[in-house]
C-alpha cells in the first residue's frame, strides 16, 4: 500500500456511548493523509473519543474505523499492538516517566520495540532531540523542565518510531505564548519533514489558521463542518460561528440541562451530602 492509503483516516457512521451517554451518533469523518487536520468542538463534543477510537482504545456500538485500509475496530490484540507502533500520540500533559531522564523517556520506545543496537538508539535519540531544540537537555529529569520542554520531549519521544500518523491531544493547553508559536512550529516541520498525517485535537480557534490545513468541528455527536481554515470562518452555519467567535449563548446552550431553577430553589427536596 502507499503510504496515503495507509495514514487516510475514516471514521463510517460511527456511534458510541459511554456511561449510558451517546457521545458519537452517525458520525462520518475522513482525515486526509499526509496533511495537518484540527478537530474542534465544544467540551464534551466527542473529540478525545475519535482519537481513543483511531488508536482503537475504544470500539464503537455500530460503524467502522479506518485506517486506510485496516479496519481499526475489527482487528485482533496482537494486530492492534502491531498498529499502534505506526502511531505516534502527544498527551496533553506529556505523561513522561518522572524517573527516567528526557533521553531515556525518548529511548523507551525504540528499547522496547526496534531491536536496534543502543549505539544507533543514541544517535536516533539525539537526532529527535535537536529536533525539539532539547538536545542539551538529555540527562535532565522532568521535575526539572518546564512544562512547555516537557511537551517538546513527549513530542520526540512519540516521534522516536518514524511514525506515519502523530496524534496531538490539546498540545497548546496552558502553555505561554513563546511556547505555543515554538509547538505551532514543531507540528507543521514535523508534518512537513516526515510526510506524516497529523491530528490535532484543540480548542485554539485562533492559531489553527497558523496551523492546519483542514478543520473538522465535532457538534450535536456528529460533524457538522470541515474545510480549510479560511472557508470556516466565513461560514454561515449557528454552530459554527458560535464557536468560532467564542459566543456564550447559541445552539450549544451556557447551561447544562436542569430542572426550572424557580422550582427547584422553592423544593424540600436536600441533596445528599
Amino acid at each position: 500500500m502507499t503510504a496515503e492509503n495507509t495514514s487516510t483516516i475514516r471514521l463510517d457512521d460511527v456511534s458510541l456511548s459511554l456511561g449510558g451517554r451517546e457521545i458519537l451518533s452517525g458520525l462520518n469523518l475522513e482525515i486526509p493523509a499526509g496533511k495537518v487536520t484540527a478537530v474542534m468542538g465544544p467540551s464534551g463534543a466527542g473529540k478525545t473519543t475519535v482519537m481513543r477510537l483511531i488508536t482503537g482504545q475504544l470500539k464503537p456500538d455500530a460503524g467502522s474505523v479506518w485506517l486506510g485500509e485496516t479496519r481499526v475496530d475489527a482487528l485482533k490484540p496482537k494486530e492492534l499492538n502491531g498498529l499502534r507502533r505506526n502511531i505516534g500520540v502527544l498527551l496533553q500533559n506529556g505523561a513522561l516517566f518522572t524517573d527516567l531522564t528526557a533521553f531515556d523517556n525518548v529511548a523507551l520506545p525504540l528499547r522496547e520495540h526496534s531491536g536496534l543496537p543502543e549505539a544507533l538508539i543514541r544517535r536516533i535519540v539525539l537526532l529527535k532531540l535537536q529536533t525539539v531544540g532539547l538536545r542539551g537537555a538529555a540527562d535532565l529529569f522532568p521535575r526539572e523542565l518546564s512544562g512547555g520542554m516537557n511537551r517538546r520531549i513527549a513530542m520526540a519521544r512519540a516521534m522516536a518510531l518514524d511514525p506515519d500518523l502523530m496524534l496531538y491531544d490539546e498540545p497548546f493547553a496552558g502553555l505561554d505564548p513563546i511556547s505555543l508559536g515554538v509547538s505551532l512550529r514543531l507540528i507543521r516541520q514535523v508534518n512537513h519533514a516526515l510526510g506524516t498525517t497529523s491530528v490535532v485535537i484543540t480548542h485554539d480557534v485562533g492559531e489553527v489558521a497558523k496551523l492546519a490545513d483542514q478543520v473538522c468541528i465535532i457538534a450535536d455527536r456528529k460533524l457538522v463542518a470541515s474545510g480549510a481554515p479560511d472557508e470556516l470562518q466565513r461560514s454561515s452555519h449557528p454552530l459554527v460561528r458560535q464557536f468560532v467567535d467564542g459566543l456564550p449563548d447559541g445552539p450549544v446552550p451556557f447551561h447544562y440541562p436542569a430542572p426550572d431553577l424557580e422550582t427547584e430553589l422553592l423544593s424540600r427536596k436536600v441533596r445528599a451530602q
